[in-house]
């Protein structure tokens, strides 16, 4: 016997040097039901299977073709240049890419960075991917500017890293087909932009609004006993509002019944 419906599920790409762990668990949090399925892929490639439809979204590396797909830019990575440990590089805090001009600075086929022009002196080869760079540094072949979240992918002990100041950065961004913004993305982009559950738009947000109006009916029962007075005209204060006293209220004659002196009876006056 088949389901007429299928079970809501929802796969997301990431490409190399993004930690998509924070989002997921807030996503399973939220939608426990809704399975997030994680696949990870190439910068290169990330766009080619958000428009084939093979993820529902992806983190991925800006740019893209934004007339088939839609992006959120989420943050701006600094830009590193990996060195061997007893490099020149490691004894300063920074540098800036004319500081690299006499060295041999690798640049690999799945480099993500838009240079304008490369920095450096250029290798007699491109290594195919960054994790081959990685290794030819580490072999005092040359040096490798990336983002810094693939230096730490990439983290050797050998190996050190310092940030590039002027160096093109790489920017990550929430992306999704155009045509496709369904509720389930709706749900992440609400995720990934810090969106509390109460605001988060989607299948979620009902039972939000249902848990916020229930907590502001109890505010509301309880914050009404205080304020309404009890039975037997108690007032806020405590004091009975009827309650008969003997007579030694602050601003009360007891022979009188009013404040201070008697009305009318006051000292007579003397005749002239």
């Amino acid at each position: 016997m088949t389901c007429s419906e299928e079970t809501p599920s929802f796969r997301l790409a990431y490409v190399p040097g993004v930690t998509p762990a924070k989002w997921v668990r807030v996503w399973n949090e939220r939608l426990p039901d809704v399975p997030l399925t994680l696949v990870g892929v190439s910068a290169a490639e990330a766009p080619d299977m958000l428009r084939d439809g093979a993820a529902d979204a992806g983190l991925v590396r800006l740019p893209v073709d934004r007339t088939a797909l839609s992006a959120i830019p989420l943050y701006t990575e600094t830009t590193v240049v990996v060195v061997p440990k007893d490099h020149l590089v490691a004894a300063v805090d920074e540098i800036a890419v004319a500081d690299l001009a006499d060295e041999i600075v690798l640049h690999p086929l799945d480099d993500t960075l838009d240079w304008e022009r490369p920095p450096g002196l250029p290798a007699n080869e491109r290594p195919a991917t960054t994790a081959d760079a990685v290794a030819l540094v580490a072999a005092g072949i040359g040096l490798l500017v990336v983002p810094q979240s693939l230096a730490r992918l990439h983290h050797r002990k050998d190996l050190t890293y310092r940030p590039v100041t002027d160096a093109p950065a790489s920017r990550v961004a929430l992306s999704w087909p155009e045509d496709e913004t369904t509720d389930l993305v709706e749900e992440f982009i609400g995720i990934v932009r810090g969106r509390t559950v109460n605001s988060t738009r989607g299948r979620a947000k009902p039972q939000a609004q249902a848990q916020d109006r229930s907590a502001k009916g109890k505010r509301a029962e309880t914050g009404g006993a205080r304020r309404k007075p009890a039975a037997g005209g108690r007032s806020a204060t405590g004091r009975s509002a009827g309650k008969k006293t003997d007579g030694k209220s602050a601003g009360k004659n007891p022979r009188s019944g009013s404040g201070g002196r008697s009305a009318g009876r006051g000292r007579p006056r003397r005749r002239s």
